[in-house]
């Protein structure tokens, strides 16, 4: 199999990545493979046929790892890609500064706009003994919903030029988010150079320190404010007919007639936020309120069943009381609150429990606060943006394009545990663990720079989408796309005198070999 191994070759090349490796991490004269040269088969590994590590040798013999690379097969044994990953352990943060800012200057990425975010990896093991030199595996908030496993956290930085991810760094499982921002600012600002920066996150990213550092460093940012920042009563009085109708139109709507999309309002005010000292500045901010059609009617849908599901609980406790389950107004009270805990209807539910004077049976008189509801349903479809852009860089609609290209990271980070397959790791220690994240963000960001060429490369031509690309149809290209077309290309290894060579690829192949500007008989 050959697939897109002269295409990752190619693009490891341009990242410079066996070089970064090298000069960081130099090997003795006497061996026979250099790190960078592990590295870069790991990450072509990624790319072409993601497994547990014990079976890299397999597949290097099953692949022409040796032509695309220069790596023997019999070298990738577990002990070897162990230290590889050791090796390059203490200097993953210049590594990823390193290649990030390789694939700016290579592929002319334009970053003043980056997204933020972080996301989790469940572990699976003790890890009791973790390397203090590296972040460290514990308990926390996992994304997968496992709290019963460890985990690592993992960062990304995405341009939104192409979605790229130029950065990633790893954190301890229980690390704050929050927390998290001004590091990650300060190495991006590295990466951006003196040009303008904007950053864009999500609520963690809200904070007196950070918003105070960014503005303190000049870097603009957009984030949504939880009910910390802004109060759910502030929401629950705004009035729709106050506010702009903007021309947006949600991704998922875009191939929706125009009366069954979305409608989106934006309006906006300004306010102060003060640090926790008396001689903290106070910050000046925008606030723009953002009404979305869709989302307010998604809360109601959502409300609505809840509370179904709450009144068919409750009425079956009322058929159930005096019950062996509900024999006495205790355990009528415990489930009562067990129901509004589980269907989330704290908030609305009035319950008062008692015990019959005559029977001896408990009882229970119940309904939902319909102020409370009210108040709630007054929110339905609003959330507020805070910036300390300038109104006249960007006005409350460009704000809001702006925050809307967050989805960008989220989508990198689905690859990053589906087609990367990071989700389950099994490594002998914490070290490794973070290495092997960097060595996955390496390939991801492959993967980006492959979407994003071509795609680049069709737009010169007036196109959008590739003929046959899925299932026999033009589609957008994608990463994943692109890599499941290539994967077919095969070679037959060279003999003697005779040269490999690469049967006919299909013409879909060729297409996307030429988008790539890559030659597969380019072998090293």
């Amino acid at each position: 199999m050959l697939g897109a191994l002269p295409v990752v070759a190619g693009f490891c090349s341009r990242l410079r990545i066996r070089e970064l490796v090298d000069a960081a991490c130099p090997v003795r004269d006497v061996a026979e493979l250099t790190h960078g040269q592990v590295i870069e088969v790991l990450v072509a590994n990624r790319l072409t046929s993601p497994a547990p590590l014990v079976h890299v040798q397999e597949w290097a013999r099953a692949w022409a790892v040796g032509e695309a690379f220069g790596v023997e097969p019999e070298l990738l044994n577990d002990d070897r890609i162990g230290r590889a990953l050791d090796a390059i352990a203490p200097h993953l943060d210049h590594l990823a500064g390193s290649v990030g800012l390789a694939a700016i200057e290579a592929f002319g990425i334009d970053v003043r706009r980056l997204h933020w975010d972080l996301t989790s990896i469940s572990l699976h093991g003790d890890y009791q003994q973790a390397d203090p030199a590296a972040p460290a595996p514990k308990f926390g908030h996992p994304k997968d919903r496992r709290p019963d496993l460890k985990q690592i956290q993992a960062g990304l930085a995405v341009a939104a030029d192409g979605a790229v991810p130029v950065f990633h760094r790893a954190y301890d499982g229980g690390a704050g988010e929050v927390s998290q921002v001004i590091p990650a600012m300060q190495a991006l600002q590295k990466l951006a150079g003196p040009q303008p920066m904007l950053m864009i996150g999500d609520s963690k990213l809200i904070s007196y320190a950070n918003l105070a550092a960014m503005s303190a460093e000049h870097v603009a940012f957009i984030a949504p404010a939880s009910k910390t920042y802004v109060p759910a009563e502030v929401l629950a009085g705004l009035d729709l007919a106050d506010a702009t109708k903007v021309d947006y139109a949600a991704a998922r709507d875009a191939g929706q007639p125009a009366g069954q999309r979305g409608v989106w309002h934006v309006a906006e005010d300004v306010m102060t936020l003060a640090g926790p000292r008396k001689k903290d500045p106070v910050l000046d901010l925008r606030r723009v309120f953002v009404h979305s059609s869709a989302r307010a009617q998604a809360a109601a849908t959502a409300r609505a069943k809840k509370l179904e599901r709450a009144r068919e609980d409750l009425a079956r406790l009322e058929r159930g009381l005096g019950s062996r389950h509900y024999p006495d107004q205790q355990a009528v009270a415990d489930r009562v609150t067990a129901i509004g805990r589980a269907r989330r209807v704290s908030a609305y539910l009035t319950a008062v429990t008692g015990t019959d004077a005559v029977t001896g049976k408990p009882t229970l008189a119940w309904h939902f606060d319909q102020a409370a509801l009210d108040a709630e349903a007054a929110t339905d479809g609003w959330y507020a943006l805070l910036t300390n852009l300038p109104a006249q860089s960007a006005d409350a609609e460009q704000v809001l394009r702006h925050y809307k290209g967050q989805e960008a990271v989220e989508r990198r980070h689905a690859a990053f545990k589906g087609p990367l397959a990071v989700t389950n790791l099994y490594l002998k220690n914490n070290r490794r663990i973070n290495a092997l994240i960097t060595v996955i963000c390496l390939a991801l960001l492959i993967f980006c720079l492959i979407e994003r060429q071509v795609r680049q490369a069709l737009d010169a031509r007036g196109a959008t989408k590739v003929a046959g690309l899925y299932a026999g149809r033009p589609a957008i290209p994608t990463g994943m796309l692109i890599l499941d077309a290539l994967a077919g290309i095969r070679l037959i290894p060279g003999t003697g005198q005779s040269p490999p060579t690469i049967p006919q690829p299909s013409d879909l192949q060729l297409r996307l070999l030429d988008l790539l500007d890559i030659d597969p008989r380019d072998l090293r």
